[in-house]
């Protein structure tokens, strides 16, 4: 699917596309296609895996950074999407060996704001 610049597409769709992406692991693709440009990510308090980030460039780099540690993967689960107004949220399921932890499961929900056609926040609770 190709996002066409002459139409802003909407949260359901930007749902439906991120859903159908993150059901092939392609999570670069889905920052480079609807990340804006000053999208935050938001980490739960005290989180011992990752930390915020702010800015299309920083946030690409924390999911690259940590992304480049995972030894292996034991399970990944992504849930369909539940949309309303500007908002969609997910469940993922990770079961993973991950450096310097070991081997971790993170039931996490994801949350997501979307504002013209683009995320400009992520947030997870775990």
């Amino acid at each position: 699917m190709t996002t066409q610049n002459t139409k802003t597409l909407t949260t359901q769709e930007v749902a439906a596309r991120f859903h159908e992406l993150a059901q092939q692991e392609k999570w670069f693709e889905i920052q480079d296609e609807f990340f804006a440009d000053d999208v935050r990510s938001i980490e739960p308090a005290n989180s011992p895996y990752f930390g915020n980030a702010e800015g299309k460039a920083d946030v690409g780099k924390k999911g690259k950074d940590f992304g480049s540690r995972i030894q292996a993967v034991h399970s990944l689960y992504t849930s369909e999407p539940i949309v309303t107004g500007n908002h969609f949220a997910l469940t993922r399921e990770k079961d993973i060996t991950v450096h310097p932890h070991g081997r971790i499961q993170i039931h996490q929900i994801m949350l997501y704001e979307v504002k013209d056609g683009k995320i400009v926040l992520e947030q997870f609770f775990y």
